[in-house]
């Protein structure tokens, strides 16, 4: 029953929230649960190990965040059970921001947060590539130009190796049509990779790491707005299935969870209404490639662990679990649970049997209401500063559990000490380590160093189609059930602040000692002349001292080449202030500053990105400033300035020498506009 008092209301919603984080664990695969009251009911345990029960794999693959079916991926990952993935081949770093005022790669930072929070809604995994939205695109040929064609095929067919579905959907036509070129460019590579998948002759240098793998079929989920066959396209064997339903466990829809999942999309606006054409009860889809289907787009495939070598006998097993299972009471199957796990650890070695392997030690872990966390008491860590650590453990069941170590994968370290875990009552211990000097400061791994128009760069290839960073001080929790070893994945979490937030709790960063910051991103200059160049630097602790630098190209020149700075107290910030003369010819040019402290050097900018709905992201670039030098003639004083959805247009009409007003819808009025020599009006004014 729904509470009637507004306190009565905040408490109801927090904790379904918890409830559906702990669920949402659960079915994506986080490693554990934090609180007491996230620990997955008797009911979602059940339909999770109906979940272990089946084998079958969808990847649905578009261009974007947003552009996923969530009524599709509820359907197949909460209704049927399926390992079920999108792969967005870009992180929607080339569009708009209704929220705030962060674009490019800070807007791709966030969707990606989006498309994680959308996936813990509707159950599915998150996937991406290296390709950029660069904005849009009037066709496909251009797109896979800008994006390098091979490079992002070679990370669809990496993606499809490693998560190894049974069935390739796409979202858009590989019909040329009216639509974002990137639209199409994503079918077309999803057939292309469809095809290369199996073949040990493409991409070679992915196996030993992965191996071949080849889907049954892809199909394009026609029907869907903007993402229809192609006028003229012969439809003949589409097939429908349903997508409408009643999740056991939440006692929603389908329609009611995609809505929800597709509602993450805020920077979007796509939080109010549904998508273009509304909510469908069946899904059509148009054979691309493979083998035919007439019923179902799983047709011909084994779901259950019969495909398995040696997977008969596990099949059996699981059916009786599922079939004794009891709601009430999750720890009395953990004996049968056992014994399944037992039989998964001698099959041959394989993605998905190690994927599900991975699926029952979590289900283990809820039966017996196994709960782990490291909590540290500040959430950002200087290299070469010790960590302090309360690793905790409780059990809340009455099965026997020994706590027989803490292992730390990065330092590879481990305290190895048995502690008998008693039902209810949590047991502790405390660890201070040093992170090492070396560690580098957090950045998500896409953006550590320079990229192309329309690529990423990455060094590590296993990162390659990964949704964020792995933990930056890896923890693994070793236990005893039953005399099986279960290890628990996790990493230090900062203390929650906010009690009706606190399924957000902030990951570990690794900061400098310093930051830095332009006061711009561009700075203009006169063909030859020079312009005072600011540099602000902000301490992240007490005593930081140091020379600050800022490099410039051949033709460019700087001075002083260093200047010496201390900085007492955390948070204390100071202006440094360097003289660029740029050269006689028209030119452009980065500059980077940097800090020296004890002999290790420091060029990182701190940007923060703070929405409700997704955690706190920290990013941080190397601290740039684009030089510009160039003959410039205005005309006109005064400019008018109504803002659009997030941009920095005002600091540049400054810099060319106008004096910007900015308007509200109010301002526009002919007395308040006939003293400005222009107005310019800023990318979707008119939706906000």
């Amino acid at each position: 029953m729904k509470p009637t008092t507004s306190s009565e209301g905040q408490e109801w919603r927090t904790r379904r929230m918890v409830r559906l984080a702990a669920l949402a664990s659960l079915l994506a695969g986080c490693s554990s649960v934090s609180r007491a009251d996230e620990l997955p009911t008797g009911p979602a345990i059940l339909q999770q190990l109906r979940g272990f029960s089946t084998i079958g794999s969808v990847l649905y693959i578009a261009a974007h965040p947003d552009d996923e079916n969530t009524q599709a991926i509820t359907s197949l990952a909460r209704g049927r059970g399926y390992r079920t993935a999108y792969l967005s081949l870009t992180r929607g770093d080339g569009g708009q921001n209704v929220l705030g005022s962060q674009l490019g790669e800070q807007l791709g930072v966030a969707r990606t947060q989006e498309l994680l929070a959308a996936r813990r809604l509707d159950g599915g995994r998150q996937y991406f590539t290296r390709a950029k939205d660069f904005g849009f695109s009037k066709e496909y040929q251009e797109t896979l130009k800008i994006w390098d064609r091979q490079a992002v095929l070679a990370d669809i067919v990496r993606v499809i190796r490693s998560f190894r579905p049974d069935v390739i959907v796409t979202r858009f036509s590989p019909q040329p049509r009216v639509t974002h070129g990137h639209h199409t460019a994503s079918a077309v590579l999803a057939v292309e990779a469809f095809k290369l998948a199996g073949d040990p002759q493409a991409f070679p240098e992915q196996l030993g790491e992965l191996t071949p793998w080849q889907p049954k079929r892809i199909l394009h989920n026609v029907g869907v707005a903007g993402g229809g066959a192609a006028a003229g396209s012969d439809l003949t064997g589409v097939v429908k299935i349903e997508v409408d339903g009643q999740d056991p466990v939440l006692g929603e829809s389908f329609t009611a969870i995609a809505a929800r999942s597709r509602a993450m999309h805020k920077t979007q606006g796509f939080d109010v209404g549904g998508p273009p054409g509304g909510w469908r009860k069946t899904e059509s889809f148009l054979p691309l490639g493979g083998e035919a289907t007439t019923h179902d787009i799983l047709d011909g495939v084994d779901t259950t662990w019969n495909r398995v070598p040696g997977g008969a006998e596990i099949r059996r097993l699981t059916e009786e679990a599922i079939a004794r299972f009891k709601p009430e009471d999750p720890a009395a199957s953990v004996p049968a649970l056992l014994t399944i796990r037992r039989r998964v650890s001698v099959l041959p070695a394989d993605p998905v049997v190690s994927d599900k392997r991975q699926q029952l030690d979590r289900i283990i872990q809820a039966c017996i209401g196994l709960e782990v966390e490291t909590v540290v008491d500040q959430p950002e860590v200087v290299p070469g500063e010790t960590l302090k650590m309360r690793h905790t453990a409780v059990v809340r069941s009455r099965l026997p559990v020994r706590w027989t170590a803490v292992r730390y994968p990065s330092i590879q370290r481990a305290v190895t000490k048995i502690l008998e875990l008693r039902a209810n009552q949590p047991a502790g211990r405390d660890a201070t380590h040093t992170l090492p000097a070396t560690t580098p400061p957090t950045q998500p791994y896409w953006l550590r160093k320079e990229g192309t128009a329309g690529l990423f760069h990455v060094d590590d290839p296993s990162l390659i189609g990964r949704p964020e960073n792995p933990p930056a001080f890896p923890i693994e929790y070793v236990f005893e059930v039953g005399r099986q070893t279960l290890v628990i994945s996790g990493e230090p979490l900062a203390a929650a602040t906010d009690p009706a937030n606190a399924t957000m709790r902030r990951r570990l960063d690794v900061i400098p000692p310093v930051s830095l910051r332009f006061g711009s991103s561009v700075r203009l200059f006169a063909p030859g002349a020079p312009r005072p160049v600011a540099v602000e630097l902000t301490a992240a602790r007490a005593g930081a001292a140091g020379t600050v630098q800022l490099e410039a190209p051949i033709g460019w020149r700087v001075t002083p080449a260093s200047q010496p700075f201390r900085l007492v107290g955390v948070g204390e910030r100071v202006r440094v202030t360097f003289t660029v003369t740029a050269p006689a010819q028209l030119a452009t040019a980065t500059l980077e500053a940097s800090v020296e402290i004890n002999g290790a050097r420091f060029n990182h900018q701190r940007i923060e990105i703070r929405y409700d709905h997704i955690p706190f992201q920290l990013l941080q670039p190397a601290a740039r400033l684009k030089a510009v030098s160039l003959d410039l003639a205005i005309r006109g004083r005064h400019v008018g300035y109504l803002p659009g959805a997030g941009d920095d247009v005002v600091g540049g009409l400054e810099q060319m020498g106008y004096a910007v007003t900015q308007l509200r819808g109010a301002d526009l009025t002919a007395e308040t506009l006939r003293s400005l020599d222009a107005v310019v009006i800023g990318v979707r004014a008119f939706n906000i």
